[in-house]
């Protein structure tokens, strides 16, 4: 199981005390912190704490840097909890995971519970006594869904390598099960060749055969999770049109978290990570259109002048979760690892990282 140590109260004049002194008394913290801390910041935190991050990043690339700052005996994660607990799965056995607000999740995530996974897993084997069914998640899961892949033979996978993750996957068996986006599912099986409609998609919430039919099941070796991003599913295909008529010539950039029409009117979809580089390739004078979070978008928009860079939907509301980390609880954080106390540690306990650490593993020898 994962377990998290109490959280202290953020102190409410925290709350209240200019952005100046907050930005002065995290900057002091840090600094008398030294070598001894490490903080890592995802590319969707807001711009106000991720100017005090070490490393910036995609949540796995994010969790074997930390690992592999050993100097570092204090991981600040700056990111939602499946982060925090990828980077303690990967961590060396001195450092601790500190995650600023243990309130910041992922509604991806939360998608897909052990409880209904089991369940599924249950019944599609037991409806298929003779198929090697392979299971794979998303980056964006729990440790505990991450640990079932790996006690199952399977993988996880990011947006980045989820084309890799399946073709590897339908190598080894007869049926791919993905958890927990249905959108990215679908978009990399579009990548493999397959037809948009080739996969079947499970939801949990229907008890039987998660209301797929019978046949439909045995036809198709792919299932696909009734899950999905509410920040990329808030994009449309009307406003790429939009984007098109107002800007002739624009590059549409989208992440493989949108629903398929999207990706389809799209120009390109790809992770964070593509879509950062994206921005550096793309001649000056370029007008780019990206569909993903605003925090991000925003820090491109910022950091290439040269470009007309804006967000599909630019009155898009930012993850929400992702949000929760703040200057002040960033300041309260590194005020108190200063002071010798570690609060909010995020601990994956050891079977279930072992377990989870498998499935990690198969992904990097992909």
């Amino acid at each position: 199981m994962t377990t998290m140590a109490p959280t202290c109260a953020l102190p409410a004049a925290t709350e209240t005390v200019p952005q100046a002194e907050l930005i002065a008394r995290a900057t002091a913290a840090r600094e008398a912190l030294g070598d001894r801390l490490v903080i890592l910041g995802h590319h969707y935190q807001k711009h106000e704490v991720i100017r005090f991050a070490d490393i910036t990043g995609d949540s796995f690339l994010l969790a074997r840097r930390g690992a592999e700052a050993t100097g570092a005996d204090l991981v600040v994660f700056l990111g939602v909890y499946f982060m925090a607990e990828a980077a303690d799965i990967l961590s060396q056995p001195h450092q601790r995971v500190v995650l600023p607000d243990l309130g910041a999740g992922c509604h991806l995530a939360e998608c897909a519970d052990i409880f209904t996974v089991n369940d599924a897993w249950q019944q599609v084997t037991d409806q298929f006594p003779d198929r090697t069914i392979v299971p794979l998640t998303y980056m964006n899961s729990g440790a505990d869904l991450k640990a079932f892949v790996g006690r199952n033979g399977g993988a996880v996978c990011t947006s980045g390598n989820a084309e890799r993750a399946f073709r590897w996957a339908r190598q080894q068996g007869d049926m791919v099960f993905f958890f927990p986006d249905e959108h990215l599912g679908r978009n990399t099986a579009c990548r493999l060749g397959l037809a948009p409609d080739a996969p079947v998609v499970w939801d949990p919430r229907r008890a039987d055969l998660g209301g797929i039919a019978p046949d439909a099941l045995a036809a198709s070796d792919i299932i696909l999770w009734k899950g999905f991003c509410n920040v990329h599913t808030g994009f449309t295909v009307r406003q790429i049109e939009e984007a098109r008529a107002t800007y002739p010539g624009v590059t549409v950039i989208v992440h493989p978290e949108c629903p398929r029409p999207v990706v389809e009117a799209a120009d390109e979809d790809g992770s964070t990570e593509d879509i950062i580089r994206r921005l550096d390739e793309l001649p000056t004078g370029s007008a780019v259109a990206i569909g993903t979070d605003w925090n991000l978008v925003d820090r491109l928009r910022i950091n290439h002048p040269d470009k007309t860079v804006f967000c599909l939907k630019e009155d898009l509301c930012p993850c929400v979760t992702m949000n929760r980390i703040t200057l002040p609880r960033l300041t309260w954080v590194l005020e108190s690892l200063a002071a010798g106390e570690v609060p909010n540690v995020v601990t994956v306990d050891d079977d279930m990282a072992a377990d989870a650490r498998l499935a990690l593993d198969r992904m990097l020898a992909l």
